[in-house]
């Protein structure tokens, strides 16, 4: 079903690796976009002009977990308070908020993590989103305009930054000088979606009517290993890998989530599969190279 009826939408974060492929998306299914990124301003302080707008996608966040244990204060600044401008320009505009948050929940209690599971941020980073999360809901039922929060896993794609493990491994399969992939560990298990799926239930979330929070992801998980063997397969590389045995402090072993809100309620469901995922990022890789 059309749901573009030529709405404007504005996306915050529209230069990051989410945000390019989400524009483009977008503007093919017919919506006129407006965009926002770091290089136009900081979007805590930063003065929206817009005399219209259907719909805002808050995208925009500082997203490197590693990097919010040494810069807290940027990343509350950034995700908290840049939320709280977004969530006064929906106000203003009387319009609705699809909100990406992250996984919130810390090590699971159970599995599959479902939205009602103990919220518990591992990091400032999920901490500064979970915060912004609790904006998103007070503005939503004080002002009486649709939020939309999901909760991603790892979301995974083509031009992905190989600060992330992923984009890390193909990185290293594809290398000639790197004669053996190496991970700081093969053990951990992760809830991947490929980033069209993604895409697809935030376009979805335009017909919501109210405040909801959902958890999106695979619904199961692929262990560091299952990656590194995924990719070999598909890009037809035979190369040993090993780990380094570093392991993380307070390491998480497994997480995967409970899907059955989002399939329900938006009609949603992820249709690409991990293995096919992986094949369209190789292929985007061996174009570049």
């Amino acid at each position: 079903m059309d749901v573009s009826n030529k709405k404007r939408i504005l996306v915050t974060g529209s230069n990051g690796f989410i945000g390019r492929r989400l524009v483009n998306t977008l503007r093919r299914q017919g919506f006129i976009v407006e965009e926002f990124d770091h290089h136009i301003g900081d979007i805590s302080i930063y003065k929206f002009d817009f005399n219209s707008l259907d719909h805002i996608i808050h995208l925009a966040s500082l997203i490197f977990v590693p990097e919010s244990w040494d810069r807290p204060l940027a990343f509350y600044q950034t995700n908290v308070i840049g939320t709280i401008n977004i969530l006064e320009l929906c106000r203003k505009m009387g319009c609705p908020l699809t909100y990406i948050s992250s996984y919130v929940y810390g090590t699971p209690q159970y599995l599959p993590v479902d939205e009602n599971h103990p919220i518990n941020p591992a990091s400032p980073y999920n901490h500064s989103k979970f915060l912004a999360e609790e904006a998103c809901k007070y503005f939503s039922t004080t002002f009486e305009f649709p939020v939309t929060i999901f909760r991603p896993v790892n979301i995974f794609g083509p031009n992905q930054n190989t600060d992330f493990l992923i984009p890390k491994i193909i990185k290293q399969a594809f290398d000639t000088s790197v004669g053996t992939i190496e991970v700081m560990d093969l053990r951990p298990k992760r809830d991947f979606l490929f980033i069209d799926d993604f895409i697809d239930a935030i376009i979805k979330s335009f017909r919501q009517q109210s405040f909801n929070t959902y958890n999106i992801g695979s619904g199961y998980s692929v262990s560091v290993e299952e990656i590194i063997k995924t990719i070999l397969s598909a890009s037809g590389i035979d190369k040993p890998y090993q780990a380094s045995n570093i392991e993380r402090k307070n390491e998480t072993w497994d997480v995967y989530v409970d899907i059955s809100k989002v399939k329900d309620e938006l009609a949603w469901k992820p249709v690409t599969s991990f293995e096919h995922g992986i094949k369209i990022c190789i292929e985007e890789q061996s174009l570049t190279n």
